[in-house]
Parts: structure tokens; C-alpha cells; sequence
């Protein structure tokens, strides 16, 4: 309470601003505020979408990554805001629509709003929050048609894509092996040793830490919940109406088709409803007499369906008979039926026993779901005073795990995740010794951490490092040695000498003649793009040019003849799919100006503080 008034009554009596953290957004789009929240959401998406791709993020091209989510959001608030000034709307009744129509939120063709809400719980997700996203979602499709989907390609583009999308060069090439060059170059010591002093910064261990975690784990809590009898009767009492259907006839049929003669077919049915009458097992008649060759062999029968599962004619006269009538003919459009009605099995809730399953999942999800929320109001309460995680999880019950050699790109268990990245290398948890609040790794799993020990990063001793830094040289001085060789190769081939005949004074270690198409494959995408930027040649002098292959040797080529596309020749399915990248170029060039436009002309602030500090929260 002390605490408390020492922060209310100055605010009280001269209005002291208490932020902690600066302005309390990161941007401000013609008085429309980006918050730090979903500026910072968006940019550790970013960083996942980098570390799911398998991209160490270094830490100086985080502040560009930062700069590029908060344009992209501005951009899309311009966009927003545009539509909404050309009169777009998302209505609520749209989003209920789109609600309504999921699959998933459908029973028996029916929405179902408690399974609805049961869905939305099972994620641990409000009803607002979920209609939000479908409205995000329905207006970025507003911002795709409204501009970007509306670009299209003139035949004149069209037929110059063409004529470039099937164009193939004819090259003179010669590759020259790096590797091979390197093979036979001799390093010694004194080389290894002033490479090495030379790079101070180079040829160091990583920044790692030891810790200690305890793991939040949402399934491992659904496995020890139990579900007793008594509350499985009584979550199928409360939710009876969620299986309700519809009433149920098993029938046995005859069918007697038309034929040539209607009135023949017709007194054929009646005299079989008459026999049945009479007392022939109905079961045999139909065997005998059905033409409907999937249910003649069971003795006619239908099996259990409700009245909207058959023919109109049919449903109605099998749902107006009493068990054991026999009823026909009853005329269709498949024929005469003479029917006989075994089994009715009333309208109403599905019986426990084959909903069983599914409500006890529901149960179990729901008791976990409980236990979840207890065991982080828990862990939330011990962090408040707890010094020491093996204290913290004894008291709680909870298995403490270690990790060792955890870096800035992740390790343990937690991959690359970067949350928990940042956890772990937050001031206070790394130097500090202080536990971790609760970091989530996904819906259902979440840990706190401790750093044990701290390893920083340091020089590795020469040793180490030998063979590493003689393979540096060797492929520096080959590259050296290539590369003089391809310049060599280069000049005597404008100077007019053949290429092949330079080539081989050149001890090329490939050396022929090709034609390429902008499609192929089998040739290194390096040299292939390379190709296809030079321009034609003119005169006799063929144009050159050298490029570094992926695989790290050297490659000059000879550009020798150029030759168009023919439109005939591009299959059908790929000039219509050229067509279609074209106008979605075009169409995001569009949208693109129309952003820098929208830009130009809005009055945008942009809270610089967000974009240098290394943690939003």
C-alpha cells in the first residue's frame, strides 16, 4: 500500500506521465496508431519465418528487419485506410457467414454454436480475437481484388514474354577447377600464423550459456486428468442437444421397373404386395423379384434412413407406415415399390455410448485446459520471490531440466525458437541470475528458465584452427590464380583467337560448345543467369563474361548466337501460367506505387525509440 500511494499521489496531484517504455506505439498512419504489441508480434513472426528457414539472423541486420516489418505494417494500415475512404466494408454479418459456413462449426449441415465455442476453447481463443483474424483475413482479400488482382497484360507483353521465355543461346564454355588448382599449392607455417594474427575477430567460439528449465507441458497435463463416469453422464445430460437427430426407419423394398408396359409393372407390384401379405417371407420376394441389384441379394432392405435420405415418394410412404405394414405399389422414378417397414428408431439425442468418445475427449481437453491455467497462475505467483529454480520446482512439483551450449541461435530442445532466445539473453536472466518470466514455445508448451553458467565467446587457439585456415589460403590463392587465367581467357578471345584454342592455353579444365534455354536445368544456375544477361552479339566479336559456378570454380563463356522464342512452341498450360505471372507482376508493381503514393501523400510518425530498443517487453 506504501508503494502504491508513493505512485498515486504524485500522479494525482501534478499528472506524472509513469511510461516505462516511451510512446506507447510504434507508429502513428494519419492518427491511426500501429501498437508496440502487433509491431512486435509482427517482427518476431519475421524472425521465426527466418530461423524456419534455417537463417542465423545476425544481430546487426536486426535493426533492417525491424525497419522492414514496421513499413510493411504502415503500408497495410495506408492500404486499409484507402479502402475504407472508397467505401469497403466488412460487415458483421459477412463474418458471420464465413463463421457459419466452416466446416468444422457445422453438425449435420447445421452451425452448431456450441461446438463453435468448444473449438475456440480447445485453442485458447476468444470469440473476438478468432472474428478478427476472419475480418483481417476477408480485408487483406479486399486489398488482393481491389488492386493487385486487377492488373492485366496487353498481347504485345504477352507475345515479348514469349519470344523471351522460350529463347536459347548457343555459348563456347570453359570451366576452370578450383579445387584442383588448390591441390597442388604448398602453405607453410609462417603463411598459417600470419593468416591467423591477421584476423583478430575471426576463429571464435560462440557466446553460449548452461541452464536450467522447467517445461509448461498442456498434453502432458491431459494424460493425467481423469474423467469419471458420473461426469461423463452428466456432460452428456448438459449436452443432449448437441446430438440430436433425426428419426430413423429400417425398410425392405421391391423394385418392379416400368419396362414397355407400365400397367404390366403396376399389376406385377400388386400382386407381389399381395403375396407379402398373405405371408411369403418378404425377405424371398425380393431376392426373387427386386430389380434393384444393391439391396435384392439382403432381401431388400434399406437399412437405417431418415426421410430427406430417400426419394420424396418413397420417404413419405415408408414415414407414414407402422412397423410391420406393407405398403405399394408406390410409383417413383425408378419404377413400382412394394415396401415393408422392419424398424423405426425414434428422433433425439444419440445415445451415450456412441458419444462417449468424443465427449470425454471434450472432458479430458476441458480439465486440462483448467489445469493449465492453475499450474501458470502457480508458476506466475512463485516467480514473483523465487531465487532459484530447483527451490521454484520442488515446491511445485515440477522436474527441472538442464541444457548445455545454448547460443543466440537457439539449441536444447527449443531448436531455434526465438522467444526463448531472447529469454535467455535478456540482461537481467544472463547476468543477473534471475528466472525467466513464462516464455511460450507453442500453444501447448511453455518454460522458465535460469542461466546456470556463462560462457563467453573467446579466440580458439591456433591448433584448432589449422586446418581450417590452410584450406582458407589454398582456395584464396587458386581463386587468385583462376581468376587471372579467365581474364587471360577473356582478352584473347575480343582480341579475336579462337576459344576453344585460348581455352586450352588457358589448361581449362572444361572446354565446349552448348545451347542453353532460360528452363534448363542441367546447367549451373550461375552461369545460366549469367547467360541470359548479356546482350546479343553484334559483328565478330563474340561478348564474354566470367562468373563464379555454385559449386565455387570459375566459368567463361562466349555468347555465339541468340535465338527468339517461338510462341507455338511453349505448351498451352505454360503460356497461360506466363500470362497469369505477368499480370500478378504487374498487379503487385500496382500495388507497390499505390502504397508509395498513399505514403507520400499521409502524414506518418514513426516512434524511432521501438525500432532501436532490443526488447519491446
Amino acid at each position: 500500500m506504501t508503494i502504491l500511494a508513493i505512485i498515486v499521489v504524485p500522479f494525482l496531484f501534478f499528472g506524472i506521465n509513469y511510461d516505462f517504455i516511451g510512446s506507447s506505439y510504434a507508429a502513428k498512419v494519419n492518427g491511426e496508431e500501429i501498437s508496440l504489441a502487433a509491431f512486435d508480434n509482427a517482427y518476431r513472426q519475421q524472425l521465426a519465418r527466418y530461423a524456419d528457414s534455417g537463417v542465423d539472423l545476425p544481430e546487426q541486420f536486426r535493426s533492417t528487419v525491424k525497419e522492414g516489418v514496421l513499413n510493411r505494417l504502415i503500408g497495410e494500415v495506408l492500404v486499409d485506410q484507402y479502402l475504407a475512404s472508397q467505401g469497403y466494408r466488412i460487415s458483421d454479418e459477412m463474418i458471420a457467414t464465413i463463421i457459419q459456413q466452416q466446416p468444422e462449426f457445422r453438425v449435420d449441415g447445421t452451425f452448431a454454436k456450441e461446438r463453435y465455442y468448444s473449438w475456440l476453447a480447445e485453442r485458447a481463443q476468444s470469440p473476438a480475437a478468432f472474428e478478427q483474424a476472419q475480418r483481417y483475413r476477408l480485408r487483406q482479400g479486399q486489398r488482393q481484388r481491389g488492386v493487385a488482382a486487377t492488373a492485366f497484360v496487353t498481347p504485345a507483353e504477352y507475345r515479348r514474354f514469349l519470344n523471351l521465355y522460350g529463347e536459347t543461346r548457343e555459348i563456347s564454355l570453359a570451366v576452370f577447377d578450383v579445387e584442383a588448382v588448390s591441390a597442388n599449392i604448398e602453405v607453410g607455417d609462417a603463411d598459417v600464423q600470419s593468416y591467423y594474427d591477421e584476423r583478430p575477430d575471426e576463429f571464435r567460439s560462440k557466446e553460449s550459456v548452461d541452464l536450467k528449465y522447467v517445461e509448461l507441458d498442456r498434453d502432458a497435463l491431459r494424460q493425467q486428468v481423469q474423467v469419471t463416469g458420473e461426469e461423463l453422464e452428466q456432460h452428456y445430460q448438459e449436452s443432449r442437444d448437441r446430438f440430436l437427430e433425426d428419426e430413423q426407419r429400417r425398410a425392405r423394398h421391391i423394385l418392379v421397373p416400368f419396362g414397355d408396359d407400365e400397367e404390366a409393372a403396376r399389376a406385377q407390384a400388386e400382386a407381389l404386395a399381395a403375396r407379402a401379405r398373405a405371408g411369403e417371407p418378404f425377405a424371398d420376394l425380393a431376392r426373387q423379384y427386386s430389380d434393384d441389384s444393391s439391396t435384392a441379394a439382403n432381401g431388400g432392405d434399406l437399412g437405417l434412413l431418415t426421410q430427406s435420405q430417400l426419394p420424396v415418394k418413397l420417404g413419405e410412404a415408408i414415414f407414414s407406415m407402422a412397423q410391420g405394414d406393407i405398403a405399394g405399389p408406390v410409383r417413383t422414378q425408378f419404377g413400382f415399390h412394394v415396401i415393408e417397414l422392419d424398424e423405426i428408431r425414434p428422433g433425439g439425442p444419440l445415445p451415450l455410448a456412441e458419444v462417449r468418445a468424443e465427449l470425454e475427449r471434450e472432458l479430458r481437453d476441458s480439465k486440462a485446459q483448467a489445469a493449465w491455467r492453475e499450474l501458470e497462475d502457480a508458476v506466475s505467483d512463485a516467480l514473483f520471490d523465487a531465487d532459484d529454480i530447483d527451490t521454484m520446482a520442488a515446491k511445485l512439483d515440477l522436474e527441472v531440466h538442464a541444457a548445455t551450449g545454448f547460443t543466440r541461435a537457439g539449441g536444447a530442445d527449443f531448436g531455434s525458437n526465438q522467444a526463448v532466445i531472447d529469454a535467455v539473453f535478456e540482461d537481467s536472466v544472463l547476468h543477473d541470475g534471475r528466472i525467466s518470466d513464462i516464455v511460450e514455445l507453442d500453444a501447448d508448451r511453455a518454460v522458465v528458465v535460469q542461466v546456470t553458467d556463462y560462457h563467453e565467446a573467446e579466440r580458439l587457439p591456433l591448433a584448432e584452427v589449422r586446418d581450417d585456415i590452410v584450406g582458407a589460403i589454398k582456395t584464396e590463392r587458386a581463386r587468385a590464380i583462376v581468376e587471372d587465367k579467365a581474364a587471360a581467357l577473356s582478352a584473347a578471345v575480343r582480341d579475336g583467337t579462337d576459344f576453344a584454342a585460348a581455352a586450352g592455353s588457358a589448361d581449362a579444365t572444361q572446354v565446349r560448345r552448348m545451347t542453353i534455354s532460360r528452363q534448363d536445368q542441367e546447367t549451373d544456375a550461375n552461369v545460366r543467369n549469367a547467360v541470359f544477361e548479356l546482350t546479343k552479339p553484334h559483328g565478330d566479336v563474340l561478348p564474354t563474361d566470367s562468373v563464379r559456378t555454385t559449386g565455387g570454380d570459375y566459368a567463361v563463356f562466349a555468347l555465339r548466337e541468340v535465338t527468339p522464342g517461338r510462341p507455338e512452341s511453349v505448351p498451352i498450360a505454360e503460356r497461360d501460367q506466363g500470362k497469369s505471372n505477368l499480370a500478378a507482376q504487374a498487379g503487385n508493381a500496382d500495388y507497390a506505387a499505390l502504397v508509395l503514393e498513399l505514403e507520400r501523400r499521409a502524414d506518418i510518425v514513426r516512434n524511432r525509440d521501438a525500432l532501436e530498443q532490443q526488447n519491446l517487453f
